[in-house]
């Protein structure tokens, strides 16, 4: 899985731009829900950057002007998430990600991926995760130390479905089905990606 998550504090993040008002919560009332409020705020100075930053009970949202209202939308989500990310300190030792892939594979694989070893590395920079059948070992690397949880253990539970299905054709897929969040994560890491112009994830279906 491509990789290299490389963004700071809930500061600058390049973004596409795409143009000068507030729009309120109201737009985003799942989001709203969770944060008490959001408000997006449109710059015709701000050309090429998100970002987010808590206010009271508000989350500030700060894009350009001329971003269309689905990138907002997307961009929205995506600062929520690294707010939440980087409001959460806690990160999972190998022992606990090691516990993680034992219940995610029970959960959504039948049990059937059961790695011989699950460890954070720091030499992957071009991929969120790898494994190696051969040996049962799960990589994930530490660049997703302190995204959301739900984003770890999509990519864990994506190397954890490569134990059994090596490539990323329809059969691979199909196992990623149950996990409810695939969609949410892969959204998450896509804006990742695009916010640092990085190497984009493998396709959600491959003839």
């Amino acid at each position: 899985m491509p990789t290299d998550p490389s963004y700071g504090s809930a500061g600058e993040t390049p973004a596409r731009s795409a143009g000068s008002h507030q729009s309120s919560a109201a737009a985003h009332p799942a989001r709203a829900a969770a944060t008490s409020a959001v408000e997006v705020r449109r710059s015709t100075r701000r050309r090429k950057s998100v970002s987010a930053y808590r206010e009271g009970d508000r989350t500030i949202v700060l894009i350009p002007a001329r971003m269309s209202q689905a990138e907002e939308r997307r961009w929205v989500g995506v600062m929520l998430d690294r707010l939440a990310a980087q409001e959460s300190k806690r990160h999972l030792g190998d022992a606990e990600l090691t516990e993680r892939a034992d219940r995610l594979s029970a959960q959504y694989l039948d049990g059937r991926a059961r790695p011989d070893s699950v460890r954070w590395v720091t030499n992957q920079n071009t991929r969120w995760g790898s494994c190696t059948p051969a040996e049962g070992s799960i990589r994930l690397s530490h660049r997703l130390q302190g995204m959301p949880e739900y984003v770890v253990d999509y990519v864990l539970l994506h190397e954890l479905a490569h134990l059994l299905v090596p490539g990323h054709g329809p059969g691979f897929w199909r196992l990623l089905e149950a996990y409810p969040r695939t969609e949410r994560a892969r959204g998450f890491l896509e804006g990742v990606v695009a916010a640092d112009q990085l190497p984009q994830l493998p396709a959600a279906r491959e003839e």
